[in-house]
Protein backbone atom coordinates (compact mmCIF):
# COMPACT_ATOMS: atom_id res chain seq x y z
CA UNK A 1 0.00 0.00 0.00
CA UNK A 2 1.45 3.24 -0.95
CA UNK A 3 0.14 7.08 0.01
CA UNK A 4 0.55 9.48 -2.86
CA UNK A 5 0.15 13.12 -1.94
CA UNK A 6 -1.03 16.13 -3.71
CA UNK A 7 1.52 18.23 -5.56
CA UNK A 8 1.65 20.97 -7.69
CA UNK A 9 3.47 20.41 -11.48
CA UNK A 10 6.58 22.52 -11.43
CA UNK A 11 6.18 24.43 -14.23
CA UNK A 12 9.83 26.24 -13.77
CA UNK A 13 13.29 25.36 -12.99
CA UNK A 14 12.93 27.43 -10.10
CA UNK A 15 10.03 25.22 -8.25
CA UNK A 16 11.83 21.96 -8.72
CA UNK A 17 12.62 20.50 -5.48
CA UNK A 18 16.24 20.78 -4.36
CA UNK A 19 17.84 17.35 -4.63
CA UNK A 20 20.90 18.62 -2.59
CA UNK A 21 18.02 18.11 0.49
CA UNK A 22 17.09 15.60 2.23
CA UNK A 23 13.48 14.50 2.18
CA UNK A 24 10.75 15.51 4.45
CA UNK A 25 10.01 13.15 6.90
CA UNK A 26 5.98 14.06 8.06
CA UNK A 27 5.09 14.29 11.68
CA UNK A 28 2.14 12.04 11.11
CA UNK A 29 0.23 10.30 8.06
CA UNK A 30 -2.63 8.94 8.27
CA UNK A 31 -2.90 5.28 6.46
CA UNK A 32 -5.38 5.15 3.79
CA UNK A 33 -5.09 3.13 0.63
CA UNK A 34 -6.86 1.25 -1.91
CA UNK A 35 -9.60 -0.28 0.83
CA UNK A 36 -10.86 3.15 2.03
CA UNK A 37 -11.26 4.35 -1.26
CA UNK A 38 -13.50 1.37 -2.65
CA UNK A 39 -15.84 1.72 0.52
CA UNK A 40 -15.94 5.52 -0.19
CA UNK A 41 -16.73 4.44 -3.77
CA UNK A 42 -19.51 2.26 -2.68
CA UNK A 43 -20.84 4.42 -0.27
CA UNK A 44 -21.23 6.92 -3.62
CA UNK A 45 -22.61 4.36 -6.07
CA UNK A 46 -25.45 3.08 -3.66
CA UNK A 47 -27.13 6.59 -3.64
CA UNK A 48 -26.94 7.34 0.00
CA UNK A 49 -24.08 9.38 1.15
CA UNK A 50 -25.68 11.40 3.71
CA UNK A 51 -26.33 9.91 7.32
CA UNK A 52 -27.50 6.37 6.83
CA UNK A 53 -26.91 2.41 7.50
CA UNK A 54 -23.02 2.58 7.07
CA UNK A 55 -23.13 5.62 10.14
CA UNK A 56 -25.16 3.08 12.29
CA UNK A 57 -23.17 0.26 11.15
CA UNK A 58 -19.90 2.33 12.10
CA UNK A 59 -21.54 3.35 15.22
CA UNK A 60 -21.79 0.26 16.58
CA UNK A 61 -18.82 -1.45 15.69
CA UNK A 62 -17.26 1.43 17.21
CA UNK A 63 -18.68 1.17 20.51
CA UNK A 64 -18.17 -2.06 21.31
CA UNK A 65 -14.54 -1.72 19.69
CA UNK A 66 -13.84 0.81 23.20
CA UNK A 67 -16.25 -1.28 25.58
CA UNK A 68 -19.63 1.26 25.24
CA UNK A 69 -22.98 0.26 25.03
CA UNK A 70 -23.77 3.50 22.21
CA UNK A 71 -21.97 5.11 19.70
CA UNK A 72 -22.99 8.17 18.24
CA UNK A 73 -21.29 9.27 14.75
CA UNK A 74 -21.16 13.29 14.14
CA UNK A 75 -19.04 15.86 12.78
CA UNK A 76 -15.86 16.57 14.64
CA UNK A 77 -14.65 15.94 17.89
CA UNK A 78 -15.27 19.30 19.33
CA UNK A 79 -19.15 18.70 18.26
CA UNK A 80 -19.01 15.36 19.91
CA UNK A 81 -17.58 17.42 22.94
CA UNK A 82 -20.50 19.92 22.90
CA UNK A 83 -23.48 17.52 22.71
CA UNK A 84 -21.60 15.50 25.54
CA UNK A 85 -21.93 18.67 27.57
CA UNK A 86 -25.36 19.33 26.81
CA UNK A 87 -26.68 15.68 27.71
CA UNK A 88 -24.69 16.20 31.01
CA UNK A 89 -27.59 18.89 31.61
CA UNK A 90 -24.57 21.77 31.83
CA UNK A 91 -25.90 25.60 31.59
CA UNK A 92 -25.25 28.96 31.58
CA UNK A 93 -23.41 30.09 34.68
CA UNK A 94 -21.91 26.54 35.70
CA UNK A 95 -18.14 25.93 36.11
CA UNK A 96 -16.26 23.11 34.02
CA UNK A 97 -13.01 21.99 35.15
CA UNK A 98 -10.70 21.52 31.91
CA UNK A 99 -7.07 21.00 31.52
CA UNK A 100 -5.45 24.03 29.69
CA UNK A 101 -2.79 21.47 28.37
CA UNK A 102 -4.45 20.77 25.63
CA UNK A 103 -6.04 21.61 22.14
CA UNK A 104 -8.22 24.77 22.22
CA UNK A 105 -11.37 22.78 21.58
CA UNK A 106 -11.42 21.15 25.19
CA UNK A 107 -11.98 24.50 26.70
CA UNK A 108 -14.01 25.94 23.50
CA UNK A 109 -17.09 23.98 24.30
CA UNK A 110 -17.50 24.74 27.61
CA UNK A 111 -18.15 28.53 26.48
CA UNK A 112 -21.03 26.98 23.75
CA UNK A 113 -23.00 25.90 26.00
CA UNK A 114 -22.33 28.82 28.29
CA UNK A 115 -20.59 27.68 31.26
CA UNK A 116 -16.59 28.98 32.30
CA UNK A 117 -13.88 26.93 31.62
CA UNK A 118 -11.91 26.84 34.57
CA UNK A 119 -8.45 25.82 34.19
CA UNK A 120 -6.16 22.77 35.96
CA UNK A 121 -3.02 21.91 36.25
CA UNK A 122 -1.63 18.43 34.93
CA UNK A 123 0.85 15.51 35.95
CA UNK A 124 4.15 16.56 34.25
CA UNK A 125 4.65 12.81 33.38
CA UNK A 126 1.47 11.85 31.56
CA UNK A 127 -0.14 15.72 30.51
CA UNK A 128 -2.99 14.72 32.33
CA UNK A 129 -5.31 15.91 35.33
CA UNK A 130 -5.09 14.21 38.39
CA UNK A 131 -7.66 13.85 41.36
CA UNK A 132 -5.43 16.69 43.06
CA UNK A 133 -5.25 19.14 40.39
CA UNK A 134 -9.01 18.70 39.90
CA UNK A 135 -9.52 19.06 43.59
CA UNK A 136 -7.42 22.45 43.21
CA UNK A 137 -9.59 24.08 40.72
CA UNK A 138 -13.12 23.05 41.65
CA UNK A 139 -15.80 25.36 42.58
CA UNK A 140 -19.24 25.65 44.47
CA UNK A 141 -20.29 25.96 40.74
CA UNK A 142 -18.45 23.07 39.53
CA UNK A 143 -21.26 21.20 37.38
CA UNK A 144 -18.78 18.96 34.90
CA UNK A 145 -15.14 17.96 34.61
CA UNK A 146 -13.46 17.29 30.83
CA UNK A 147 -10.80 14.72 31.53
CA UNK A 148 -8.71 14.62 28.47
CA UNK A 149 -6.44 11.47 27.47
CA UNK A 150 -3.61 13.24 26.24
CA UNK A 151 -1.90 12.34 23.14
CA UNK A 152 -3.09 8.53 24.14
CA UNK A 153 -1.92 8.19 27.13
CA UNK A 154 -4.67 7.34 29.56
CA UNK A 155 -5.76 8.73 32.64
CA UNK A 156 -6.03 7.32 35.53
CA UNK A 157 -9.82 6.89 35.68
CA UNK A 158 -10.82 5.27 38.53
CA UNK A 159 -9.66 8.00 41.58
CA UNK A 160 -10.97 10.91 39.15
CA UNK A 161 -14.28 9.37 38.58
CA UNK A 162 -14.44 8.54 42.40
CA UNK A 163 -13.69 12.03 43.27
CA UNK A 164 -16.88 13.36 40.56
CA UNK A 165 -19.27 10.86 42.08
CA UNK A 166 -18.72 11.84 45.92
CA UNK A 167 -18.78 15.43 44.28
CA UNK A 168 -21.92 14.95 42.14
CA UNK A 169 -20.26 16.51 39.60
CA UNK A 170 -20.26 15.03 35.54
CA UNK A 171 -17.41 13.65 33.96
CA UNK A 172 -16.84 13.65 30.03
CA UNK A 173 -14.09 12.14 29.06
CA UNK A 174 -12.07 13.76 26.04
CA UNK A 175 -10.88 10.76 24.15
CA UNK A 176 -10.41 12.47 21.26
CA UNK A 177 -6.62 10.66 20.71
CA UNK A 178 -7.29 7.56 22.49
CA UNK A 179 -8.43 5.22 20.08
CA UNK A 180 -6.32 1.88 21.21
CA UNK A 181 -5.47 2.82 24.59
CA UNK A 182 -6.07 0.68 27.61
CA UNK A 183 -6.53 1.45 31.32
CA UNK A 184 -6.19 -1.51 33.35
CA UNK A 185 -6.56 -4.08 31.11
CA UNK A 186 -9.93 -1.93 29.41
CA UNK A 187 -10.16 0.19 26.37
CA UNK A 188 -10.40 3.71 27.07
CA UNK A 189 -13.76 4.51 26.94
CA UNK A 190 -15.44 1.58 28.83
CA UNK A 191 -17.03 2.58 31.65
CA UNK A 192 -17.26 6.26 30.56
CA UNK A 193 -20.48 8.63 31.31
CA UNK A 194 -19.61 9.72 27.88
CA UNK A 195 -16.20 9.68 25.63
CA UNK A 196 -15.79 11.85 22.80
CA UNK A 197 -13.36 11.20 19.75
CA UNK A 198 -12.08 12.65 17.08
CA UNK A 199 -11.50 11.16 13.86
CA UNK A 200 -9.26 14.21 12.45
CA UNK A 201 -6.20 13.06 9.93
CA UNK A 202 -4.17 13.38 12.94
CA UNK A 203 -5.94 10.60 15.04
CA UNK A 204 -5.05 7.15 14.54
CA UNK A 205 -8.18 6.03 13.00
CA UNK A 206 -9.69 8.72 10.88
CA UNK A 207 -12.69 9.51 8.81
CA UNK A 208 -11.54 12.92 7.38
CA UNK A 209 -13.31 15.11 9.77
CA UNK A 210 -15.84 13.25 12.06
CA UNK A 211 -16.04 12.39 15.63
CA UNK A 212 -18.30 9.75 18.16
CA UNK A 213 -19.75 10.24 21.54
CA UNK A 214 -19.84 6.95 23.21
CA UNK A 215 -22.11 5.91 26.46
CA UNK A 216 -23.81 3.38 28.25
CA UNK A 217 -26.75 5.51 28.69
CA UNK A 218 -29.61 4.47 26.02
CA UNK A 219 -31.78 8.08 26.62
CA UNK A 220 -28.61 9.97 26.17
CA UNK A 221 -27.82 8.35 23.07
CA UNK A 222 -30.91 9.02 21.85
CA UNK A 223 -31.40 12.75 22.69
CA UNK A 224 -27.80 13.12 21.39
CA UNK A 225 -29.14 11.23 17.57
CA UNK A 226 -31.81 13.69 18.06
CA UNK A 227 -29.86 16.71 19.03
CA UNK A 228 -27.18 16.22 16.05
CA UNK A 229 -30.05 16.42 13.40
CA UNK A 230 -31.67 19.54 14.28
CA UNK A 231 -33.78 18.13 17.05
CA UNK A 232 -36.14 15.70 15.01
CA UNK A 233 -37.85 13.01 16.82
CA UNK A 234 -37.06 10.80 13.45
CA UNK A 235 -33.90 10.41 11.67
CA UNK A 236 -33.98 11.22 7.77
CA UNK A 237 -33.12 7.44 7.41
CA UNK A 238 -36.12 6.43 9.34
CA UNK A 239 -38.21 9.17 7.24
CA UNK A 240 -37.19 7.98 3.66
CA UNK A 241 -37.42 4.07 4.86
CA UNK A 242 -41.27 4.55 6.22
CA UNK A 243 -43.94 2.72 3.40
CA UNK A 244 -45.97 5.55 4.90
CA UNK A 245 -46.02 9.72 5.29
CA UNK A 246 -43.74 10.49 8.52
CA UNK A 247 -44.15 14.03 9.94
CA UNK A 248 -41.15 15.03 11.95
CA UNK A 249 -41.88 17.16 14.80
CA UNK A 250 -38.47 19.31 16.19
CA UNK A 251 -38.78 18.45 20.20
CA UNK A 252 -35.39 20.64 21.04
CA UNK A 253 -32.91 23.61 19.62
CA UNK A 254 -30.70 20.89 17.53
CA UNK A 255 -27.60 21.51 15.41
CA UNK A 256 -26.33 19.77 12.06
CA UNK A 257 -23.67 17.87 13.65
CA UNK A 258 -23.97 14.75 11.17
CA UNK A 259 -21.41 12.37 9.97
CA UNK A 260 -22.28 10.68 6.03
CA UNK A 261 -22.37 7.14 5.33
CA UNK A 262 -19.08 8.44 3.12
CA UNK A 263 -17.11 9.60 5.85
CA UNK A 264 -18.32 6.29 7.60
CA UNK A 265 -17.68 3.76 4.90
CA UNK A 266 -14.19 4.94 5.46
CA UNK A 267 -14.26 5.06 9.30
CA UNK A 268 -15.42 1.33 8.85
CA UNK A 269 -12.00 0.22 7.21
CA UNK A 270 -9.82 2.34 9.69
CA UNK A 271 -11.58 0.36 12.63
CA UNK A 272 -10.26 -2.88 10.99
CA UNK A 273 -6.71 -1.27 11.10
CA UNK A 274 -7.05 0.23 14.39
CA UNK A 275 -4.90 -3.04 16.30
CA UNK A 276 -2.40 -2.89 13.29
CA UNK A 277 -1.42 0.61 14.46
CA UNK A 278 -1.45 0.67 17.58
CA UNK A 279 1.20 -1.93 17.44
CA UNK A 280 3.11 -0.19 14.90
CA UNK A 281 3.42 2.92 16.84
CA UNK A 282 4.66 1.52 20.09
CA UNK A 283 7.08 -0.51 18.35
CA UNK A 284 8.37 3.02 16.64
CA UNK A 285 7.97 4.51 20.38
CA UNK A 286 10.09 2.02 21.90
CA UNK A 287 12.81 2.40 19.86
CA UNK A 288 12.98 6.14 20.46
CA UNK A 289 12.82 5.13 24.21
CA UNK A 290 15.71 2.91 24.04
CA UNK A 291 17.67 5.17 22.06
CA UNK A 292 16.89 8.46 24.09
CA UNK A 293 17.35 6.69 27.24
CA UNK A 294 20.81 7.79 28.04
CA UNK A 295 20.58 11.25 26.54
CA UNK A 296 21.16 13.91 29.08
CA UNK A 297 18.28 15.96 29.33
CA UNK A 298 15.83 14.74 27.26
CA UNK A 299 12.46 12.91 29.25
CA UNK A 300 10.24 10.81 26.52
CA UNK A 301 6.29 10.22 27.03
CA UNK A 302 5.90 6.51 28.10
CA UNK A 303 3.34 4.16 29.91
CA UNK A 304 1.62 4.72 33.43
CA UNK A 305 1.68 1.97 35.36
CA UNK A 306 -2.15 1.72 35.26
CA UNK A 307 -2.30 1.54 31.45
CA UNK A 308 -1.19 1.53 27.99
CA UNK A 309 -0.77 4.44 25.33
CA UNK A 310 -1.33 4.34 21.75
CA UNK A 311 1.79 6.67 20.82
CA UNK A 312 -1.17 8.95 18.99
CA UNK A 313 1.69 11.76 19.52
CA UNK A 314 5.48 11.10 20.82
CA UNK A 315 6.30 14.17 22.53
CA UNK A 316 9.68 14.75 24.35
CA UNK A 317 10.32 17.21 27.11
CA UNK A 318 13.77 19.49 27.49
CA UNK A 319 14.85 19.77 30.87
CA UNK A 320 15.91 23.71 31.94
CA UNK A 321 19.79 23.88 30.66
CA UNK A 322 19.43 21.48 27.56
CA UNK A 323 22.20 23.20 25.36
CA UNK A 324 19.28 24.83 23.10
CA UNK A 325 15.60 25.90 23.36
CA UNK A 326 12.78 24.01 21.96
CA UNK A 327 12.24 26.35 19.16
CA UNK A 328 16.33 26.26 17.99
CA UNK A 329 15.51 22.30 18.28
CA UNK A 330 12.51 22.46 16.03
CA UNK A 331 14.42 24.65 13.46
CA UNK A 332 17.32 21.92 13.59
CA UNK A 333 15.06 19.54 12.72
CA UNK A 334 13.35 21.22 9.97
CA UNK A 335 16.94 21.71 8.12
CA UNK A 336 16.97 18.18 8.50
CA UNK A 337 13.86 17.40 6.15
CA UNK A 338 12.22 16.42 9.95
CA UNK A 339 8.63 17.88 10.24
CA UNK A 340 7.98 17.91 14.32
CA UNK A 341 5.45 19.89 16.36
CA UNK A 342 5.24 22.17 19.33
CA UNK A 343 4.10 20.37 22.56
CA UNK A 344 0.67 20.74 22.91
CA UNK A 345 -0.69 24.17 23.79
CA UNK A 346 -1.75 25.84 26.82
CA UNK A 347 -5.05 27.62 26.51
CA UNK A 348 -4.57 30.08 29.39
CA UNK A 349 -1.81 31.54 27.35
CA UNK A 350 -4.03 32.05 24.30
CA UNK A 351 -5.62 35.85 23.61
CA UNK A 352 -9.13 34.00 23.73
CA UNK A 353 -8.72 32.96 27.34
CA UNK A 354 -6.46 35.75 28.99
CA UNK A 355 -10.23 36.40 31.45
CA UNK A 356 -10.53 33.02 31.95
CA UNK A 357 -9.56 31.75 35.68
CA UNK A 358 -6.59 30.47 35.89
CA UNK A 359 -4.49 29.56 38.57
CA UNK A 360 -0.50 28.40 38.63
CA UNK A 361 -0.19 26.54 36.46
CA UNK A 362 3.66 25.14 36.27
CA UNK A 363 3.58 21.80 34.81
CA UNK A 364 1.13 22.92 31.99
CA UNK A 365 3.44 25.79 31.15
CA UNK A 366 6.66 23.88 31.31
CA UNK A 367 5.17 20.90 28.99
CA UNK A 368 4.01 23.18 26.74
CA UNK A 369 7.14 25.52 26.24
CA UNK A 370 9.54 22.61 26.68
CA UNK A 371 8.48 20.16 25.03
CA UNK A 372 7.78 18.69 21.59
CA UNK A 373 6.40 16.31 18.74
CA UNK A 374 8.51 13.85 17.09
CA UNK A 375 7.16 11.75 13.96
CA UNK A 376 5.26 8.41 14.34
CA UNK A 377 3.63 7.29 11.24
CA UNK A 378 2.85 4.22 9.58
CA UNK A 379 5.56 3.13 7.48
CA UNK A 380 8.43 4.90 9.46
CA UNK A 381 11.85 3.56 8.45
CA UNK A 382 14.64 2.77 10.42
CA UNK A 383 16.42 5.18 8.31
CA UNK A 384 14.06 8.10 8.75
CA UNK A 385 14.26 7.66 12.89
CA UNK A 386 17.34 7.25 12.68
CA UNK A 387 17.70 10.75 11.14
CA UNK A 388 15.66 12.09 13.70
CA UNK A 389 17.32 10.47 16.55
CA UNK A 390 20.37 12.38 15.01
CA UNK A 391 19.17 15.87 15.39
CA UNK A 392 18.50 15.21 19.42
CA UNK A 393 21.52 13.59 20.22
CA UNK A 394 24.08 16.50 18.06
CA UNK A 395 21.68 19.11 19.99
CA UNK A 396 22.08 17.23 23.49
CA UNK A 397 25.81 17.33 22.99
CA UNK A 398 25.65 20.99 22.01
Amino acid sequence: MSIVANSAVATEIGDLPDSSKPAQIPVMVPWLGDEEAQAAAAAVRSGWVAQGPRVAEFERAFAAQVGAAHGVAVSSGTTALHLGLVVLGVEPGDDVVVPSLSFIATANVARYVGANPVFADVDPRTGNLTPETIQAALTPRTRAVILVHQGGVPADLEPIRALCRDRDVALLEDAACAAGAVYRGKPVGAGAQAAAWSFHPRKLLTTGEGGMVTTDDAEWAARMRRLREHGMNVSAADRHASAKPVLEAYLETGFNYRMTDIQAAVGLVQLGKLAATVSERRELAARYQRELAGVPGLTTVADPSYGRTNYQSFWVRLADGFPVSRDDLLARLAEAGVSARRGIMAAHLEPAYADAPAPPLPATEALSLNSLILPVFHGMTVAQQDRVLAVLKAAARG
